[in-house]
């Protein structure tokens, strides 16, 4: 027994005490006090036994615990407080679109889908991942814009930026191909209310995979990789943006997450290989493990397209819920974010209090060197 329990309980007369002859085991009881509900959620010191069984032992209250567990320095620098938003609920528009060979009417196309978007109530809406070339290799350079000169060397981004001024709504204009500096970007504009550009993110995770069998796909023979995270704020909130593969890098997720951000918006097309098994997942996985909002937005499935997206653009709730989805074929839908939730799930699983900063570390690089 004495191997079994630590020294300094074995002094306690309210052990069992084997008798000698292994025949009876003497008993001493102990009367504990009644434990009330507040004394537990409180999280209160609770002295079970006597001070004269306490004598030696030490009781450490959760809170303690909690701070001696650094939480403050999982992250660095340290996370942002979650700022107050413009405003608590809007609605927000998924534009799941159809893609040709046609710039033209795929420009014109997107412009008619944010207007209705924006017609049923939207104040931010999203486009899918190259929403205005068809998904090929030779297709992004034909299709290419210089976003920077804009006008008519970037006709989409004109489009986003006067329809954007026009209806005053928030555009996060998908993604296109950027030609710059003799390069070609996987690139997402986000456009205000006002027809500013307010941010350009560059796809920063290149889709190289190689499945045997059902998919091998380099996308770094075609793109460079952009070098830096990207949360802009707008009127609707602070946003991070991602393009597709990039929702699979959790620790950008994160990244952002520490920065403030509100909602999370991807625009993507998944394939018929992956989508089926991991976009759903990564989208809920995201929302869940950062309580935020995620958005989606995929192109249309079209099988006679040399690449099938798998479609299904979501909103994911802070719970990991569903809170709208689109089919695999062409749709806009509209769907209401309420950012008073995140507050709520953050006091109901207070995992920001919760980390462990004695253990581990997420460090933005970005955010240290400035």
């Amino acid at each position: 027994m004495k191997s079994a329990v630590s020294s300094s309980l074995l002094s306690l007369k309210y052990l069992l005490i084997p008798n000698p002859r292994r025949r009876l085991i003497s008993l001493t009881p102990v009367f504990l006090p009644k434990l009330s509900l507040s004394s537990i959620t409180n999280h209160t010191t609770l002295n079970l036994l006597p001070s004269s069984a306490t004598s030696g032992l030490r009781f450490i209250s959760s809170s303690s615990i909690a701070s001696s567990f650094k939480p403050e320095q999982a992250r660095v620098p340290s996370a942002l407080p979650l700022p107050a938003p413009p405003l608590t609920k809007f609605n927000m528009g998924l534009c799941q679109l159809s893609v040709t060979t046609d710039k033209k009417r795929n420009i014109s196309h997107a412009k008619d889908a944010i207007e209705e978007a924006a017609s049923k109530g939207a104040k931010l809406v999203l486009l899918s991942e190259m929403w205005n070339t068809p998904y090929t290799k030779g297709s992004f350079r034909a299709f290419a814009e210089d976003i920077d000169a804009g006008g008519d060397a970037s006709p989409s981004t004109a489009m986003l930026s006067e329809v954007s001024k026009r209806l005053q709504v928030t555009i996060i204009g998908g993604s296109m191909p950027e030609k710059s500096g003799g390069r070609l970007y996987n690139t997402c504009c986000v456009f205000g209310s006002h027809g500013e550009l307010k941010a350009k993110h560059r796809k920063i995770h290149l889709f190289d995979i190689d499945i045997p069998g059902k998919i091998t796909y380099k996308e770094s023979r075609t793109f460079t990789a952009g070098e830096t995270p990207t949360v802009v704020d707008t009127d609707v909130g602070r946003i991070g943006i991602g393009i597709c593969y990039d929702i699979r890098f959790q620790e950008l997720a994160m990244m952002y997450a520490a920065r403030g951000a509100h909602l999370l918006c991807y625009t993507g097309a998944f394939n018929m290989t992956t989508g089926p098994l991991h976009w759903e997942l990564l989208q809920r996985a995201r929302a869940t493990d950062n309580q935020l909002y995620v958005a989606t937005c995929s192109s249309a499935r079209d099988y006679g397209s040399c690449y099938v997206a798998w479609g299904h653009s979501s909103l994911v709730g802070p719970f990991g819920e569903i809170i709208a989805k689109t089919e695999p074929e062409e749709a806009i839908i509209i769907a209401e974010i309420d950012y008073s939730l995140l507050e709520q799930r953050r006091s109901s699983l207070p995992l920001n209090k919760q980390r462990r900063g004695d253990l581990y570390q997420l460090v933005d690089i970005q955010r240290l060197n400035k």
